[in-house]
């Protein structure tokens, strides 16, 4: 078992929104002003750009798939420097349905309306991937790995 280090105190900044379109583009929002606080935009534009798009996609994914009323659903951002992996932001949506866990499409209907939100966000990403939440929720991760803007 490989046990990260640590460099540095992780960034952090979690929040709850309510499991509608008005959430979502609040989740959207403040998604953007915590990486422009953090520079993201600045140092890794790529980086800043794939990682609002990972938002806004597991966001539309929480309040069209993982909604129970009266239950809204969480954004955690983190942002991470390790031994191993450099820098890492890791975006977390939770919501309340753990029945129902999001599967990686192998067919694409050309017309269909939905259904390419997973194929974006695992192209855009590094890794990603969904972990149990108690009691019967779950949290849907990605991660992208920021190189150094010095080293290219």
């Amino acid at each position: 078992m490989t046990t990260e280090i640590p460099l540095d105190r992780p960034r952090t900044h979690t929040i709850t929104l309510t499991a509608t379109p008005k959430g979502a583009a609040t989740c959207r929002r403040i998604a953007r002003r915590q990486l422009t606080t953090w520079r993201l935009d600045s140092t890794h534009t790529e980086s800043f750009h794939s990682a609002l798009l990972i938002v806004a996609e597991l966001a539309a994914n929480a309040i069209s798939h993982g909604r129970v009323s009266g239950r809204g659903f969480e954004l955690h951002l983190s942002l991470t420097t390790t031994v191993r992996r450099g820098t890492t932001l890791r975006i977390e949506i939770s919501d309340p349905r753990g029945d129902r866990l999001p599967v990686l499409p192998t067919v694409h209907t050309p017309n269909a309306q939905s259904g390419r939100g997973l194929t974006l966000i695992d192209a855009l990403c590094d890794r990603w991937g969904t972990i149990p939440r108690h009691p019967n929720a779950k949290t849907v991760w990605a991660e992208l790995d920021l190189t150094d803007p010095d080293a290219t």
